[in-house]
């Protein structure tokens, strides 16, 4: 079982979208978020390189991948084989540019 491993920036954004979520639509959504969350921590710590790699970060160095959730947010991760851990770097909002995700990830 991969080991699962957030960044600074995904986690608070990961909390931004949620207290939001809680502000603007109540509790139920902000636990959507969350159940969303541990879904996405269940199956990639079981089966890291489920998910489809990311289309607008092909040309990295990095394989990167995304899980959609909420049918608006990704999340973006690498899986490093060598260490067997799943690096989550962004929560991005599929209604930005790609741009902004292409320069968010460097």
């Amino acid at each position: 079982m991969a080991q699962i491993k957030w960044t600074a920036k995904a986690d608070r954004l990961f909390d931004k979208y949620v207290f939001n979520a809680f502000l603007e639509y109540g509790t139920k959504t902000s636990q959507k978020w969350m159940q969303e969350r541990i879904a996405f921590a269940d199956r990639v710590a079981k089966h890291p390189e489920s998910y489809t790699p990311e289309p607008f970060l092909s040309n990295r160095k990095r394989n990167y991948r995304s899980c959609q959730i909420l049918q608006r947010f990704k999340i973006v991760y690498y899986y490093a084989t060598s260490s067997d851990i799943v690096h989550v770097f962004d929560i991005w909002d599929t209604k930005m540019s790609p741009e902004n995700l292409k320069r968010r990830i460097r």
